[in-house]
Formats: structure tokens, C-alpha cells, sequence
């Protein structure tokens, strides 16, 4: 059987290039970065290293790029870090309804036990943050905003570089979660995207899993969320990872300028999929149609459910997502469907499609025929 991969936003397999750029560092290149022998001193010269090139790529200082373990402890360490940095200044901070878990559960922990207040932005039909509604949201007490810059689920793109302007203007910290838009979006430098706080992670362009940054602009300094060595300028303790720092350094070079996911050739492959979708009955198209990433697109399936439809999907050879957990035999329908506007039973048939460099027509033309046989099988049980 045929596999067709079309989880791309979930992770990425590790580019061949950025595999071997990593391997001496497992085997002769093995020395703590912060041993003062001379094994110790040449692993560190090669962390300053990663870190000077991916300054370069990004055009920020070396001191503005702290390694993470990817996008996960970046969020937690930028929202984390600045509130309880900037808490004696104010405890109302600013979000929105469609963020990434691992930035939602931040707020909601600040919220329930270090007595913060948090306005949940909401987002239009299409999943758009308005810039408007972020303005009016903003109070004295605002101390810090997170906004993402492209969803995960529906691949809507949002007017990043406005929402920070917004927060520039007021004199609010702004961070992004922008995991999903390296590697898939035009890149010039991180002030692009007007933020004093970015989130990357390396697994989502070809890069490592395990590998992650912060960029923290200069003064910012968050209170760290890891104890122990002085390690990343005291702002993340733990031995740092070199071949997945080396990896992401490596990935980071080779697919951020030029972004890996060619938006040409992933456009008519996803637009060929979402004429489809609106094409069978009782499926609909979720997002953006205008403003969206190239690879991705996401649809909910009437009287069905995300579950039946993915494991349908797979026994065909199908690998696709949705926003849904199952925890214990239980389905949470997709809170982003959910901030759409969406009811819950709606919610819970979401299917996510996301592209990859080796996505072709064939793939294309394969799941036009699996998708219908799919539907109409889990809609007969």
C-alpha cells in the first residue's frame, strides 16, 4: 500500500543535508559546550558558531538567539518569562482563542494560579485576528500579547506584522508563535513580524526534532523557567544539544530564505484539493481562502467524526491530522472550529491536509478518490 504523507505540519522528515551536517557531532564532536578542556572549548566554539549563523540568516544580534528544545519551551519560556519578568508593572496579558496549546495552557496557568487577568481575542469566520480588536484589548495594566502567525490547523495567515505594530505603538511585549510560518512564508528578517519575542522550531522545515529558538530582542530579559547552569546567558539552563543545535542552524541556512515549501507549486496542489472539497457534499472548507499558508488546508465532514475519518484515511495509506485530542476513548472537538464560530458536533469532523516538498499531483489525484469512499464509509456505520 501506498503511503501519502500529508501531515507535513505536524513534523517533517530531517533534510539528508542537514542529517549529515549533524553527524560528526554525535560521534568525534561529542564535548560538553561548557567543560573548560580543550574538548569542551572546541564544542563550544562551534555553539557560538550556530548561533552567529543563525543570527546572520535572521539579522538579529548573537545575544537575541536563545536554543531551545523547539517550539513548546519557546512559547513557555517567552510567555512564562516575560509575565512573571514584568508582573509588577501589570497582570493583564492578551491572546487569542486559536493559539497552539502549548501557548493557550500557558495563559490559562498564569490565569488560574498566579492571579493574572487574560483577554481572549477572538477571530473572524476565516480565523483572522483583527488588529482593531487587539488595539482595543490593550489596557495600562497589558504587559505582554501573544498572537501566532500562521494557525496550525487552518494554515490562516494573520497580519503579523500589524497585530505587532499595534502592541510597538502601545509600548506592550509582543511575542509570536511562529512555528509554522518559518520555512512556508517570505523571509527577510525577524523584525519583520514587529515582535520583541519569536518562537521557531526546527522539525517543521526539515530541520531536527528536539531543536528550537527564541529570539528575544535586546534588553528583554525574561526570568528563566529552567534552573541550574548558567547556560544560553543564564536564560535556559541544561547542556545544550549540539547536533540538534548544529541541525537547526544547518536548516535554518538552507530553508528559511528560501522558504523549502515552494508556495508556487504547493498553491495548485491545494487549490486542486479545496475545489474538490467543495465539491462533495456535506464538506466544507475551514479558513482562509485568500490569506492562508500554500500547503495547507483544512475541511469538516457532516455526520462524522475526526477519529473515523482519519483512521479511514489511514487504513487507506492516508496520513492527514485534525485539531481534536483523544484522551481516554474521549474526542474534544477542535477549539479553533470552535473559535470560528462552529458547534461542537461540527467541530469534531475536522481534517487537516498539509503539504511537503514532495507532494505531487499523483498524491493528489489518489486521496480525490480515497476521500469520498472514506466519508461515505464512516457516514454508513
Amino acid at each position: 500500500m501506498q503511503t501519502i504523507y500529508f501531515d507535513y505540519n505536524a513534523t517533517t522528515p530531517l533534510d539528508s543535508a542537514v542529517k549529515a551536517a549533524m553527524q560528526p557531532f554525535f560521534d568525534e564532536l561529542w564535548g560538553n559546550p561548557s567543560s573548560v578542556h580543550h574538548v569542551g572549548q572546541h564544542a563550544r566554539s562551534l555553539l557560538d558558531q550556530a548561533r552567529d549563523r543563525v543570527a546572520l540568516v535572521w539579522r538579529a544580534k548573537p545575544s537575541e538567539v536563545v536554543f531551545t528544545s523547539g517550539g513548546t519551551e519557546s512559547n513557555n519560556l517567552a510567555i512564562f518569562g516575560t509575565a512573571r519578568h514584568l508582573r509588577d508593572k501589570g497582570r493583564h496579558l492578551i491572546t487569542s482563542q486559536i493559539e497552539h496549546h502549548a501557548v493557550l495552557h500557558c495563559f490559562q496557568y498564569l490565569e488560574k494560579h498566579e492571579d493574572f487577568k487574560v483577554t481572549y481575542l477572538p477571530v473572524s469566520s476565516e480565523g483572522i485576528i483583527s488588529p482593531t480588536d487587539l488595539a482595543n484589548a490593550i489596557r495600562p495594566e497589558t504587559t505582554l500579547v501573544s498572537l501566532m502567525a500562521a494557525n496550525n490547523e487552518t494554515g490562516s495567515v494573520q497580519p503579523i506584522a500589524e497585530l505587532g505594530k499595534t502592541c510597538r505603538d502601545k509600548g506592550v511585549i509582543f511575542h509570536t508563535d511562529a512555528v509554522q510560518w518559518f520555512g512556508k512564508e517570505p523571509f527577510e528578517s525577524i523584525d519583520q513580524f514587529n515582535a520583541d519575542l519569536v518562537s521557531v522550531c526546527a522539525h517543521k522545515f526539515y530541520g531536527p526534532k528536539g531543536a528550537g529558538a527564541l529570539f528575544i530582542r535586546s534588553p528583554l530579559l525574561p526570568d528563566p523557567i529552567l534552573f541550574g547552569g548558567g547556560h544560553e546567558n543564564e536564560r535556559r539552563a541544561g547542556t545544550e544539544n549540539l547536533p540538534a543545535i548544529i541541525g537547526f542552524a544547518e536548516a535554518t541556512e538552507r530553508f528559511i530564505k528560501s522558504p523549502v515549501f515552494d508556495a508556487n507549486k504547493l498553491s495548485v496542489l491545494s487549490n486542486q484539493l479545496i475545489s474538490f472539497v467543495d465539491s462533495l457534499e456535506g464538506v466544507t472548507f475551514r479558513g482562509s481562502r485568500t490569506s492562508r499558508l500554500s500547503n495547507t488546508l483544512a475541511f469538516t465532514v457532516d455526520r462524522s467524526d475526526s477519529i473515523a475519518l482519519l483512521a479511514g484515511l489511514d487504513m487507506e495509506g492516508v496520513c492527514a491530522s485534525s485539531g481534536s485530542a483523544c484522551s481516554a476513548g474521549s474526542l474534544e472537538p477542535s477549539h479553533v472550529m470552535l473559535a470560528l464560530g462552529l458547534d461542537k458536533r461540527i467541530a469534531n469532523s475536522l481534517v487537516r491536509f498539509s503539504l511537503g516538498r514532495n507532494s505531487t499531483i499523483p498524491e493528489v489525484e489518489a486521496v480525490k478518490k480515497i476521500l469520498p469512499l472514506v466519508i461515505n464509509r464512516v457516514r454508513s456505520n
